[in-house]
């Protein structure tokens, strides 16, 4: 990965002084109550680094996939066999826009999410969108090791993977930034994050008044 900006690599603290201000928060700052959105397909990273950002950020996180179950009390997979697909991205749809109006958090997003097109307005209204791209690779070895993924329970998971990210990296470009997920340590992926959304966001009002 390239080489990250100065604030967010990992210095000693100075021994003297005043503390130097955490750029986490300044990015708080000038998201402007806007919620930080991730996407991407499944195993791309975005509960685990979404998690861990939202520290970061002091902002509170939710697994869109977990509240949903917990909207329809049955977990994905079941929601798929009883109800359908169809029925599924309906509840989604429903779940994410309840999201998007409440406080300002961290929200990981299902892979089939963004591909909504009503879902990807309010994204857009209401929150960043970062794109945690992975390639086929990266994603065969993390899905593997779940049993959870409804979409995978085919007799060539690979095949349908390939099929996913023909039909969805195009939808995904669209997100506001996008951050290489790669087998680092997910703080390592956090900081990108940052990076990026410190390259991304419009300075806070006032820094640069005289």
């Amino acid at each position: 990965m390239t080489d990250l900006p100065a604030p967010f690599r990992s210095a000693e603290a100075p021994k003297t002084g005043t503390p130097e201000p955490d750029p986490a928060a300044a990015i708080r700052a000038r998201l402007g109550g806007r919620h930080v959105v991730l996407v991407g397909l499944m195993g791309a990273g975005k509960t685990s680094v979404g998690r861990r950002l939202a520290q970061r950020l002091g902002l509170p996180f939710v697994d869109s996939d977990h509240a949903i179950e917990e909207s329809a009390r049955m977990t994905i997979p079941e929601i798929f066999e009883l109800r359908g697909e169809a029925e599924f991205r309906a509840g989604e749809r429903k779940v994410i826009a309840r999201l998007l109006g409440e406080r300002q958090q961290v929200i990981a997003t299902g892979g089939g999410a963004y591909m909504d097109p009503d879902t990807r307005a309010r994204i857009r209204a209401q929150g960043v969108s970062v794109w945690l791209k992975a390639e086929l690779p990266v994603l065969m070895r993390r899905v593997q090791k779940r049993q959870n993924r409804p979409l995978l329970r085919q007799p060539d998971p690979e095949a349908v993977m390939r099929d996913l990210i023909a039909r969805r990296h195009p939808v995904y470009a669209e997100a506001d930034i996008t951050v290489l997920s790669e087998d680092v340590p997910h703080d390592v992926m956090v900081q990108a994050v940052l990076a990026a959304l410190e390259v991304h966001l419009p300075p806070e009002e006032g820094a640069n008044d005289a």
